[in-house]
């Protein structure tokens, strides 16, 4: 394991330092069983301890439990499926980030899927509204209403998030508080046609697996910070979903695409943007312990926790 140093000043979190780990055992938002169980792994695998080694101050008060907020009847709204539940979890998830980021804590949320993005990103921006988000997936998880072929929300939570495409009256507690420019994205490389032209169309800042190839990923991470919050200035909310990793580095995930960032590009990520000071908000999303051998399924679990580590601070030397 790497080195236990938590070391850089924060510009925004007041001394000591405190984490606050929202866990959100939670799958609505796509159709594989599994990852509601990702959070409950990585407390399991020991996260908060490690996070106190670090020199964190660590509230976890237990996973939430979303049981009482599930409705039997959830008819797809066009082709949204499971609507009314993902809404009502994305809102009780905002009111929880929203209230350990006024409380002065930084929230790590661990999912789940990715559509509880819609509301942790919600939750930052009350406390922060001029907060930028670095967005590291696969995907670009920017489908709308109308461009979404499957339905499932967990590729839709930053349509909502910027107010792009048609309202639907269930999640109008959403919002768009998150402009084009304060979005960057890095480790895209399976982006549906319709979330390219939303992206040309609003200009949003993206950093494929091309440019990770090209450029190498201090570069890429350089400039995606360069674009999003040039004088390092701005509350940063990173939103890493695990499938931006290789397979063949997290196996255990509901959507894994070839050709994804190394370990260490992913921690470098992490690591580069803890360096800035600006970090107030984590999420570690997609982890599913359903979906591998046991194997795999502990090394997509340790490579969770080593990812949250590495962006609160854990250095190598």
């Amino acid at each position: 394991m790497a080195s236990r140093i938590e070391s850089s000043v924060s510009r925004f979190l007041p001394d000591p330092k405190s984490v606050a780990i929202v866990g959100c055992p939670f799958r609505g938002g796509q159709a594989k069983l599994g990852v509601d169980n990702g959070p409950i792994r990585l407390v399991e695998a020991g996260l908060p301890e490690q996070l106190t080694e670090l020199g964190w101050n660590v509230q976890f008060d237990g996973h939430h439990q979303f049981e009482e907020i599930a409705t039997e009847d959830d008819p797809p709204i066009g082709k949204l499926k499971n609507p009314r539940f993902v809404s009502r979890v994305c809102e009780a998830v905002a009111k929880a980030v929203g209230q350990h980021a006024k409380n002065g804590q930084l929230p790590l949320t661990l999912g789940g899927d990715h559509s509880l993005a819609m509301g942790t990103i919600s939750g930052t921006l009350q406390k922060y509204p001029d907060a930028c988000v670095v967005w590291v997936d696969a995907h670009a998880d920017i489908n709308t209403a109308e461009t979404t072929d499957s339905g499932n929300i967990h590729g839709m939570p930053l349509s909502f998030l910027l107010g792009i495409g048609p309202a639907v009256e269930e999640f109008a507690w959403v919002k768009p508080l998150l402009k084009p420019h304060r979005l960057v994205y890095i480790g895209l490389r399976d982006v549906d046609h319709g979330e390219r032209r939303i992206l040309r169309e609003h200009g949003i800042k993206a950093f494929s697996m091309h440019e990770v190839d090209k450029y190498g990923i201090g570069r890429v991470v350089e400039m995606a910070l360069d674009h999003v919050n040039p004088g390092r200035k701005l509350p940063i909310h990173l939103s890493f979903d695990v499938d931006a990793l290789d397979p063949s580095v997290a196996p255990s995930t509901g959507t894994p695409v070839r050709g994804g960032l190394t370990f260490r590009e992913g921690h470098y990520i992490c690591e580069a943007v803890y360096e800035t000071g600006c970090l107030v908000a984590l999420d570690i999303m997609e982890v599913n312990p359903s979906l591998a051998d046991s194997d795999s399924v502990k090394a997509t679990v340790a490579v969770g926790c080593s990812l949250a580590r590495a962006a609160l601070g854990e250095t190598l030397l």
